[in-house]
């Protein structure tokens, strides 16, 4: 997961074992954490660095999770919040739910099912991923559903060949030369073999029976010696 892209969690415990094993289970798991060991630390970094989701424990010193739990909803922070804690009888859940709580786990719990909690929440506050549409005349791709369709029929591209020909769009009307290929679409992917190889003049053939055999306008064009093109030819 790039740096950019991995989602935020602050720890609010004040049990430093507890808040040392959590902040690096979180790590190992691939997201980004902070830690705080009192109520006061804890809503100050809620506010300094925007967490995506908070761990937050009832009984800290000082404010109380709960009181911090209100104030969140009452001040209409966007923000998850799962509360893990020792007070685990029917009416602290009824309580701390009704507090603005997103979801409440026990203690003692087991790890896997605090982390399978956190993605199913983080999973309600990822925005879909925006789909990009791209044309060269009757050629259509979704970059989102991996769909591409030429005046209408759905080409049953395979992954392989919806990356090659995505790329060949992305640069539509320049020539592609096989070591591009190689570097950009599948070493990307951890296959390591010489542009000298057969493999992408294989994978040009496939795809070209789909883009191109069954319609009039040849869209993807062999450069001899250099490489590839996707573009509308002259009339």
């Amino acid at each position: 997961m790039a740096a950019q892209d991995r989602r935020r969690i602050l720890v609010v415990e004040d049990d430093a074992r507890m808040r040392r094993s959590l902040h690096s289970g979180f790590e190992a798991a691939g997201y980004e954490v902070q830690a705080a060991g009192s109520g006061e630390e804890g809503f100050f970094l809620v506010y300094s660095s925007r967490p995506d989701l908070v761990v937050l424990d009832l009984s800290l010193p000082g404010r109380n999770g709960l009181a911090i739990l209100k104030q969140l909803r009452a001040e209409r922070v966007d923000l998850r919040v799962l509360v893990l804690t020792s007070h685990n009888e029917v009416e602290d859940r009824v309580e701390g739910l009704r507090a603005g709580a997103d979801d409440y786990l026990g203690k003692p719990f087991s790890f896997e099912e605090l982390l399978a909690r956190i993605e199913a929440l983080l999973r309600r506050t990822q925005a879909p991923a925006p789909s990009k549409l791209v044309c060269v005349a009757d050629l259509e791709m979704n970059t989102l559903t991996h769909c591409a369709l030429r005046n209408g029929v759905d080409l049953l591209l395979t992954e392989r060949e919806f990356a090659l020909l995505q790329y060949l769009a992305d640069n539509q009307g320049r020539t592609v030369s096989r070591e591009q290929l190689a570097k950009e679409v599948w070493q990307q992917e951890g296959a390591r073999f010489s542009p000298l190889d057969n493999v992408i003049d294989v994978q040009m053939t496939r795809l070209r029976r789909k883009v191109d055999d069954p319609f009039a306008v040849k869209l993807l064009h062999t450069i001899r010696g250099i490489g590839f093109s996707l573009r509308v030819p002259e009339p």
